[in-house]
């Protein structure tokens, strides 16, 4: 039987952690569909709810949230009684993640989806996970909408989930640096720094794009728990109604007792590592980077 016709199961190690850090348009889906597939499994899990930022009246044309505030701590109090008879249990975290508290909040053997909107936290938490010896890292976005006068037009239906494996102290697949020049030398600022111009400031998103991404980002975390995770990359476009993984080095998977390393599928790839870099306004990464 090969790969394309086995069956898929997840298999959960014993004291699972996944953070979840960013709860905003798409980590907001990504934490509801999260909590339904963990708390349907026997084994027990922790599922923790990491970010400082609020939700308010101006968010709900593209976010689901029953009242303003944190959104770790609304979304905590929203999950509670639809898992309170399962083995899973969600912890709330209203904090930003910086280089003072990363060591506390990300720790050996978690799985770590980052649903955040701006390099320099993806560039802090990859940097924190390549120090670890067992980590997955799923990090997903997406470009927004952008057509002002000197600047690439961009449509908004554009995204990708990129995936950092660690395993025994070694790289099992890129960084998220590795590939994305405009990760490892991020020019926006942390949401700490930001200053008030930055703040009152949001890239206008589609609503069906957050979801596309977040699908993206649950549907790569159930292939990595099955062991049958085949890219290090996914890329999309709504609007082109493709979807393919991005022609990187496919990460390193446990076959039974051997280590495979399987091929990944390279149908247009200049069009899809071009457009790798397009999240939040980033710019497109040439080919051969």
């Amino acid at each position: 039987m090969n790969a394309s016709t086995q069956l898929l199961e997840p298999k959960f190690p014993a004291d699972l952690s996944v953070k979840l850090i960013g709860l905003g348009g798409v980590g907001g889906i990504v934490a509801r569909y999260l909590a339904i597939f963990l708390a349907a499994q026997p084994q027990s899990t922790r599922l923790v709810l990491i970010d400082g930022d609020a939700f308010e009246p101006s968010n709900a044309s593209r976010m689901l949230f029953g009242n303003c505030g944190n959104k770790a701590a609304v979304l905590h109090a929203e999950l509670l009684p639809r898992i309170e008879n399962s083995t899973l249990t969600v912890l709330a975290i209203e904090e930003f993640v910086t280089s003072q508290n990363i060591e506390r909040l990300i720790q050996d053997g978690d799985i770590v989806i980052l649903a955040v909107d701006n390099h320099t936290t993806r560039k802090l938490v990859s940097e924190h996970c390549g120090r670890l010896a067992n980590t997955c890292l799923l990090s997903g976005g997406n470009d927004g909408v952008a057509n002002e006068p000197g600047t690439q037009m961009h449509r908004g239906t554009y995204g990708n989930v990129q995936v950092y494996l660690r395993r025994n102290g070694t790289d099992a697949s890129p960084a998220l640096t590795r590939y994305h020049p405009e990760i490892a030398h991020p020019t926006d600022h942390h949401p700490l720094e930001k200053n008030c111009t930055e703040l009152l400031t949001s890239v206008p998103q589609i609503l069906f794009t957050n979801m596309l991404v977040a699908t993206s980002i649950l549907g790569t975390l159930w292939l990595h728990l099955c062991d049958g995770l085949a890219y290090s990359e996914v890329a999309f476009d709504l609007a082109d109604a493709l979807m393919r993984p991005v022609p990187l080095p496919a990460p390193i998977r446990n076959v039974g007792n051997v280590v495979a390393s399987p091929a990944v599928p390279s149908e247009r790839p200049g069009k899809a590592r071009a457009r790798a870099g397009r999240r939040r306004g980033a710019p497109i990464a040439k080919p051969g980077v």
